[in-house]
């Protein structure tokens, strides 16, 4: 009888010490420190981020497009590329409507030849519009009307000036002229 108590003893200390182990094993994992895979999530989340904020603006300049040249350092930003070549206005690489002399043909004109809306670029740049509208809501931003304006340097001003007043009735009311960076 007295060894059944001896081995009952035995039997309690080696499951004490057992016990001991196991939680002395659990608390080890318990603190399992996550900062570092924190951190490292952080880091791919701003990298990620600001790849997909920071894109090249894709401007290319038509054959026959000159220029007008600036020693301004500011890069364009992102916006509805407008082109006006002397033979035609340029919406996102659509040719939208013809240029002679100069001028628009009065029939693209709502208003006759001494009207300023030129329809076909309202219409052309109302969807683009519509398009960029959509676009910021679903990035939770707000249309910002933005307008990259690309225009020989032989174009008159009354034609620079209807292709800025179309734009304003399509709701685009904020222009940015390009010039070719003037050597130093």
């Amino acid at each position: 009888m007295a060894r059944q108590e001896v081995d009952r003893r035995q039997a309690r200390k080696a499951l004490w010490k057992l016990r001991r182990k196991v939680e002395e094993e659990a608390e080890e994992i318990n603190f399992l420190n996550i900062m570092p895979m924190m951190d490292m999530m952080t880091i791919l989340l701003v990298f990620l981020i600001k790849q997909f904020s920071v894109q090249q603006l894709a401007v290319s300049q038509p054959t026959g497009l000159q220029l007008p040249a600036s020693t301004a350092k500011r890069q364009p930003q992102p916006a509805v590329n407008i082109t006006i070549t002397q033979s035609a206005i340029v919406v996102e690489d659509d040719a939208v409507v013809e240029v002679k002399g100069g001028q628009v043909d009065a029939k693209w004109k709502s208003q006759g030849q001494q009207g300023y809306a030129i329809d076909p670029i309202v219409s052309a740049l109302s969807k683009h519009r519509t398009r960029l509208t959509r676009l910021a809501q679903l990035q939770s931003q707000t249309f910002d009307g933005v307008a990259i304006i690309m225009a020989d340097r032989r174009t008159p001003y009354r034609l620079l000036t209807e292709v800025l007043y179309s734009a304003g009735q399509a709701e685009f009311a904020n222009y940015r002229l390009i010039v070719m960076q003037k050597g130093q």
